[in-house]
């Protein structure tokens, strides 16, 4: 029972905060610009927050050795960051109106883009951690490499096809990419300029 509590602390709590956050503090943003009568500002912090996620593909460019300077730990919290808040600036632009369904396609595709990160940086970061203690506590009982490779296969195993979670992460990052810019483009050709 007390593993089952540590458990759910350590690795259900956190993402659950993340995701719980993210809701609320999209919810108080826009009751706040209601309340004070500006809720058009709403409409414009789609720029801002799609600027931010463009902003954090920073990171992938990092990890593919486009870019060269910083670190790819620094680039990979700056993802996290900059992703989380430029979901909640376009959540505050979504607002609770349902009259743009190509709009609500792109919102749908960036919360499962959210909540896939998340659950990437959860599970892989859990794969590691037993991982390096299962080698840990193998290599204090003295076993040669080749023993402890031949103990820890399986769970080798498991982190790399916990590492395989971006097969999933990169179509949906890559629909929610598309649908952001039909939208984008729709916005373009039917906005009323005059």
């Amino acid at each position: 029972m007390a593993r089952q509590a540590r458990l759910m602390r350590r690795e259900v709590l956190p993402f659950l905060v993340y995701l719980v956050t993210l809701a609320l503090a999209t919810l108080l943003i826009d009751l706040l610009l209601h309340r004070l009568g500006i809720a058009w500002i709403g409409r414009w912090l789609g720029i801002p927050g799609t600027l931010l996620i463009v902003a954090s593909f920073g990171y992938s460019l990092r990890k593919r050795r486009h870019i060269q300077t910083g670190s790819p730990v620094g680039w990979l919290r700056a993802h996290e960051v900059l992703a989380w808040l430029g979901s909640l600036l376009v959540l505050v632009h979504a607002g609770i109106h349902f009259n743009a369904i190509l709009g609500w396609l792109a919102v749908a595709a960036m919360s499962l883009n959210v909540i896939s990160g998340l659950t990437g940086k959860f599970l892989l970061d859990r794969s590691r951690r037993r991982l390096d203690a299962a080698r840990e506590g193998l290599r204090a009982q003295g076993l040669s490499p080749a023993e402890l490779a031949d103990r820890t296969y399986w769970d080798s195993m498991t982190f790399d096809a916990v590492r395989q979670w971006r097969v999933i992460h990169i179509p949906i990052t890559l629909a929610f990419a598309l649908l952001a810019l039909a939208h984008i483009v729709a916005i373009f050709l039917f906005w009323g300029w005059a």
